[in-house]
């Protein structure tokens, strides 16, 4: 089963591994280098940090979009349209003593929109508003919440009622969530295999519909010989 993840994959998930008291910032540090090309991160805005975010960008070539932290201010340097405008944004003295490499200043871009009658702004690298249109740009963020789906997908059924992982030691404990990560990878291929040939979009199946299917037709699979 371990064809089912490419070499990419389990880079990404070895890079997100660590002791218990690895922060996530030494983590995201350790990603960025790992990810394709060109590709756009989705963070939350715990993640806001020029050390951060600006080598992502300007060293690793990759792109990060984030909600934007409540009291952050910065100068306009230019308006694109209503609710997106490029601002320069102060570097603090402490992620320059972090990082010695870090501007004095760094430019985002910030895009405002309205969201449940509230105005929510993100900041994005994505600095070009005639390739990244504000709107799509705005409409992406909400593809960062079916993460969370995952999660609970992961912990409440494919664990069953199991509270806790059940590995003593380091090394097994990466084994057993290597076999979750194979487990849910498979039946997430079943689901997107059957509703391809419907032509329906995957998100529009249940995974826990799933899941039981799956345990119903395994004492089958389990009676034909190898």
């Amino acid at each position: 089963m371990a064809c089912l993840l490419d070499a990419r994959a389990r880079l990404l998930v070895d890079a997100s591994l660590d002791a218990y008291d690895t922060s996530e910032y030494a983590l995201a540090e350790r990603l960025w280098p790992k990810l394709p090309p060109d590709s756009l991160v989705i963070v939350d805005k715990g993640f806001y940090s020029a050390s951060l975010l600006w080598p992502l960008q300007h060293r690793q070539g990759r792109h990060w979009l984030i909600p934007a932290r409540a009291g952050l201010r910065g100068e306009v340097v230019q308006t694109h349209g209503p609710g997106d405008v490029s601002l320069r944004m102060k570097v603090s003295p402490q992620a320059r003593k972090k990082d010695p490499g870090l501007p004095l200043t760094w430019e985002v871009r910030a895009i405002t929109r309205e969201l449940d009658g509230k105005p929510r702004t993100l900041f994005t690298s994505l600095m070009d508003p005639a390739r990244y249109k504000a709107e799509e740009v705005f409409a992406l963020y909400h593809e960062r919440w079916e993460i969370e789906g995952v999660f609970d997908e992961f912990k409440t059924h494919l664990r069953a009622n199991s509270t806790v992982l059940r590995s003593k030691t380091p090394e097994l404990v990466q084994q057993e969530l290597w076999g979750l990560l194979l487990a849910h990878f498979a039946i997430r291929q079943l689901m997107a295999q059957a509703a391809w040939a419907r032509e329906l979009d995957p998100d529009r199946l249940s995974f826990i519909h799933a899941v039981r299917v799956i345990k119903r037709k395994m004492p089958q699979a389990a009676a034909i010989p190898p």
